[in-house]
């Protein structure tokens, strides 16, 4: 296959290989101290080679591949996955959004049922009887 090497730039390759969308962004990567290789943090023209484990940390996630063929030119995602194993650990659960009471500008404060029921929607204790909080002695 054309492009194929022994060894290449890791930023070259990791652009090569998609694991991010510019070079620029992988060569920013590796000078933020992002990606490194078989433990040891490197700089954008530290060399890659088969068998090395590289670790990226790119948009709040760490991708851990090893890789398995050596390219420097950029190639479709289907040939590109066979040019490393990915064992990056699977993402975490997405979290569930919160609902939040949403009242329209210019509304004014809440009434005292509207308030009722944003404390029910936010989880917040009730007050108990009449005049709660309120104890004369």
């Amino acid at each position: 296959m054309a492009g194929e090497q022994l060894s290449a730039r890791v930023d070259s390759w990791i652009w090569s290989v998609r694991l991010t969308r510019t070079r620029s962004i992988a060569s920013d990567a590796c000078r933020g101290g992002h990606v490194r290789i078989n433990g040891v943090r490197v700089k954008p023209a530290h060399v890659v080679r088969v068998g090395d484990e590289v670790r990226l940390r790119h948009e709040g996630h760490e991708r851990i591949v090893v890789v398995s063929r050596i390219i420097t030119k950029r190639v479709g995602a289907p040939v590109a996955a066979e040019c490393y194993i990915d064992k990056s650990p699977p993402p975490p659960p997405r979290e569930e959004i919160v609902t939040v009471a949403v009242r329209a500008r210019g509304a004014g404060r809440p009434t005292k049922r509207e308030r009722r029921s944003i404390d029910k929607l936010l989880g917040r204790p009730m007050a108990e009887g009449r005049g709660a909080g309120l104890d004369p002695e």
